[in-house]
């Protein structure tokens, strides 16, 4: 019994989610595949999601290229199935013809195409936007490029052999040591902005765009509360685990948004509405082979020291894995961002929109600072804010860093706060 082609599209991935992009494929045209094999990464508003076969069969056709953003219920890759198992109901096949995009397959086993008509290379010729951006940006003509795809499509591959081809042309009646010196200076590397890069890069242009940013820089003196820190890892660390300075800096920030609401807030600037929050959902920036993302340590105000730690190490171990969840890197009401030794002097951080508020942690330095008419050795830090002067004036963000000071500076008051026992 023949073969069926299983056609497999976007699925829903919820969440309102209408359109996705396609960051990897696992699988190629003629690869065998079995029931929830991973056939492909797609990347929704932050997370990657894998989509796995339903069934088993062999490829016969990819949908899309890495790069292109895919509509939910788009056609994604077909499979054929061997027909010995397969239900009628479930051997699915389009009554429409393929896309313009996808490699056809007209019949079981039959994946070699008939030759190009004559007159197409008279048409416009068949390439992928994304292989059109790199043609353009390369100032190259794609009438120029001899196509290998399937139906005369020009591929990325096509457009690196006609540019390595040009180069060669170019050189060959240059001197021989003009020529490799030219070819080692003129080397070009285009590397498409995709996936978690491109989220990344809207993300931050479109807060830069809408929100106004103002930022302030305020010196704070860490040394009692380093100590403090020490003194809790030793005691406790063997069994509670060790801790960083972030816990301590969002026990701070938990406080001291209860004295200043409207920092842990979103501004939906279309709706032209400022929802403050009750609960503090502190995002932690966190850079992650694939670039920066923000896992959220959910009501914080609710978590120990101890707790909050354990929470931010295992989000921020998903997140460095890939394994980080949608409802994981979203919802955050306010941003922490911090490079630890490597945090500068100083900085000015995008906010989060659509929050209006980051505090950015600068590294650690020990310096003489004048204490009492002494010179004394203290560990100094500054924190770098940014506010969204649409919701926060500017009297507001500064005594808002200053209550975190106090704190910070005291830190027994993180500890005994009025309201804590309410």
């Amino acid at each position: 019994m023949a073969g069926r082609i299983h056609v497999i599209k976007v699925p829903d991935v919820g969440e309102g989610i209408a359109e996705v992009e396609l960051v990897a494929w696992h699988v190629k045209p003629g690869d065998a595949v079995v029931e929830d094999q991973g056939l492909v990464d797609v990347m929704t508003d932050k997370a990657n999601v894998e989509i796995p076969s339903p069934v088993a069969g062999r490829v016969m056709a990819l949908g899309a290229e890495v790069g292109q953003v895919l509509a939910v219920g788009s056609e994604l890759i077909r499979i054929e199935r061997s027909g010995d198992d397969v239900p009628e109901a479930e051997a699915v096949r389009e009554a429409l013809p393929p896309s313009p995009v996808m490699e056809p397959a007209a019949a079981p086993k039959a994946v070699e195409m008939a030759p190009v008509p004559a007159h197409a290379a008279e048409d416009r010729p068949i390439a992928s936007p994304a292989v059109r951006r790199r043609a353009w940006e390369l100032g190259v003509d794609l009438k120029d490029v001899a196509p290998s795809g399937i139906a005369g499509r020009i591929v990325q591959a096509d457009l690196d052999a006609h540019v390595a081809a040009r180069g060669t042309r170019q050189a060959a009646g240059a001197p021989a040591a003009l020529a490799a010196a030219n070819a080692e200076h003129d080397e070009q590397q285009a590397i498409p902005v995709i996936g978690l890069r491109r989220r990344i890069a809207l993300q931050m242009q479109e807060s830069k765009r809408r929100i106004p940013h103002f930022s302030y820089v305020e010196e704070v003196d860490v040394t009692e509360l380093e100590a403090l820190r020490s003194a809790l890892n030793a005691k406790w660390a063997a069994t509670r685990g060790r801790l960083t300075l972030l816990p301590l800096l969002m026990r701070a920030t938990v406080l001291a948004v209860r004295e200043f609401p409207q920092v842990n807030a979103r501004f939906d600037d279309e709706a032209g509405v400022v929802t403050r929050h009750g609960a503090v959902h502190i995002g932690i920036a966190t850079q992650t082979p694939h670039g920066l993302v923000v896992p959220v340590v959910r009501h914080a105000q609710a978590q120990d020291l101890w707790a909050a730690a354990a929470e931010m190490a295992r989000l921020a171990d998903a997140a460095r894995a890939g394994r980080a969840t949608r409802a994981e890197l979203s919802g955050s009401t306010i941003t922490i961002s911090s490079l630890g030794a490597l945090g500068g002097i100083v900085s000015t951080p995008v906010i989060n929109r659509p929050e209006v508020a980051i505090i950015a942690v600068n590294r650690i330095v020990e310096r003489p600072v004048l204490r009492g008419g002494a010179v004394v050795a203290r560990q100094m830090m500054n924190l770098s804010s940014s506010f969204d002067h649409r919701v926060v004036d500017g009297m507001d963000a500064a005594q808002f860093i200053q209550a975190m000071r106090t704190m910070i500076e005291t830190p027994a008051l993180l500890f005994v706060h009025p309201g804590d026992a309410a």
